[in-house]
């Protein structure tokens, strides 16, 4: 639900005053990015921000004659632009907006927004949307394509399901029972594919998404600890779409860390990781590399490591036979599992240069371990073994907490110039 800036009254003051007044400011539910609909006396227009400016915006609508063409003193003073008369709906303006109509509708990604008014889309700025490159957002009352923002008529066909299916998410995450359900399901997989759990770590802290980390410990088959995360996959990851031409495969991951590395110290990674691509607006896929975002000596696998590869295929590299943890789906897309290996930020900027095929070949060269820590001297190689038993999902002990990751740094103040910026 959209949060209302305090002080409505001194927001239109300002209004008709010249300045722009605030009729919705909302934060994403992973509060990477922000929404705010400003309106002037002169027009409204919608901004996205993210955690150092705005990457999104478009045009909402005009309040007086619109002009024949651009009124560059507008852009010039840093101002919201009059959209010329031949791509508006409304030459002749229409009235303001009444705030209490407004709300904003996230996408499930946490990228992208729908401005909706009175149970009407009004507005979209999609996660793809960028005004440094010309991409604005769509407007309900726009004619064709103009800098400030494109027709939403004209993009329906593609925005219009998906604003139905962010409806369908957020109100199935707000189910008592959806958390549960998504839980009960994911910790039955592992039980099948890992055999019984043992603790369980809540790395959400509170805050959206939530996702916690199940602890599978060494069995006669399997001589090392499984650490993976609960609850990733029940959101699609930010940007995948804008790089895969098919992103139903590579939208939802969890992680996972094959390790003999104390479990409470392992399952540390997972506070930086679990929330990290909703959080900075961005994805995982096999062979990503990161970096530790602090100093090297905390970083939580040791070892002189200060960064990760994600891995979907660590057979690559020399150890026991890898789990086969495929097989699980969410929204009829496909869960993939990705394992995290510590790596050196030598190795990392390795992996920028080259490629992650570089470095997986030098790390196989060096017969590194996909297991992090050390496996004992003759451990048996990993059977294959599947947990059939439903009683077995008794054995399951959810305790302990853990605290989140830092939040994002907070949203910028809004800064009108982008208009300008645009036009330029």
């Amino acid at each position: 639900m959209p949060t209302l800036r305090k002080g409505a009254g001194s927001s239109r003051l300002a209004a008709h005053s010249g300045q722009p007044g605030i009729l919705l400011d909302n934060e994403s539910p992973y509060g990477s990015r922000r929404v705010i609909v400003e309106y002037d006396g002169a027009t409204t227009a919608v901004y996205l921000h993210d955690a150092d400016a705005i990457v999104g915006a478009a045009w909402i609508a005009n309040h007086q004659q619109a002009p024949a063409s651009t009124d560059l003193s507008r852009l010039n003073a840093g101002r919201a632009p009059l959209m010329p008369a031949g791509h508006t709906k409304h030459p002749g303006g229409r009235p303001p907006l009444d705030a209490r109509t407004l709300r904003a509708l996230w996408f499930e990604e946490g990228d992208g927004v729908a401005i909706i008014e009175g149970g009407q889309i009004l507005a979209v700025i999609p996660g793809w949307s960028d005004m440094s490159r010309g991409m604005p957002g769509y407007s309900r009352d726009i004619v064709g394509q103009s800098p400030f923002g494109w027709s939403l008529d004209d993009a329906m066909e593609g925005l219009g399901p998906r604003a139905d299916r962010a409806t369908a998410f957020w109100r199935w995450r707000g189910r008592e029972d959806s958390w549960a359900g998504f839980q009960q399901s994911m910790l039955g997989h592992l039980l099948a594919r890992l055999g019984p759990g043992a603790r369980y770590w809540d790395v959400g802290g509170g805050k959206q998404p939530v996702v916690g980390v199940s602890e599978r410990p060494p069995t006669e088959q399997r001589p090392y600890t499984v650490l993976s995360t609960v609850g990733m996959s029940c959101q699609r990851m930010p940007v995948v779409e804008q790089v895969m031409e098919d992103p139903s495969g590579y939208a939802r991951i969890e992680l996972a860390i094959a390790t003999t590395v104390p479990s409470p110290e392992a399952a540390r990674i997972f506070l930086w990781l679990a929330q990290y691509p909703w959080r900075a607006v961005t994805w995982f896929g096999a062979g990503h590399s990161i970096r530790w975002y602090h100093e090297p000596a905390t970083f939580p696998l040791g070892g002189g490591n200060e960064a990760v590869l994600l891995l979907d295929d660590p057979a690559q590299l020399i150890g026991p036979e890898v789990p086969d943890l495929s097989g699980f789906s969410f929204a009829s897309e496909p869960v993939r599992w990705l394992w995290i290996l510590p790596i050196t930020e030598r190795e990392r900027q390795l992996a920028k240069e080259r490629g992650a095929s570089s470095l997986i070949t030098q790390l196989a060269a060096q017969r590194r371990s996909w297991v992090v820590g050390r496996l004992a001297v003759g451990s048996p190689p990993l059977a294959r073994h599947v947990w059939r038993s439903p009683a077995r999902l008794a054995a399951l002990r959810h305790v302990g907490s853990s605290r989140a990751c830092p939040d994002s740094p907070g949203a910028p103040s809004t800064a009108a110039a982008i208009w300008a910026l645009t036009w330029a």
